[in-house]
């Protein structure tokens, strides 16, 4: 039973650390947003690929663009967490029990 409780350590740890690298590259896209770089590069088009099926699902249910401003992030951010503190705590408190 030992076994599964590692694996479930090990999925709630994994999973955090992927919850940590979303939210930088939201960060990242928001600063990005700023600056206007060059949509033809490589890495650019990969942080709009990750956060693209984050931010337009929120954008068409809560159309959150007010002005020049995009609150979108935000509300992904906050969706984030509460999955992050929901899936992250449940799959400890599951390892904790076996």
């Amino acid at each position: 039973m030992f076994v599964f409780a590692h694996f479930f350590r090990s999925l709630a740890a994994m999973l955090d650390m992927i919850f940590s690298i979303l939210y930088f590259l939201l960060v990242l896209r928001i600063i990005m947003s700023w600056i206007n770089p060059d949509p033809y590069n490589q890495i650019v088009q990969i942080i709009y690929k990750v956060t693209d099926p984050i931010l337009n699902p929120i954008r068409k249910w809560i159309p959150l663009h007010i002005g020049m401003i995009d609150f979108t992030p935000i509300i992904a951010f906050i969706l984030l967490a509460f999955l992050r503190s929901f899936i992250v705590e449940t799959l400890i408190s599951i390892s904790n029990r076996i």
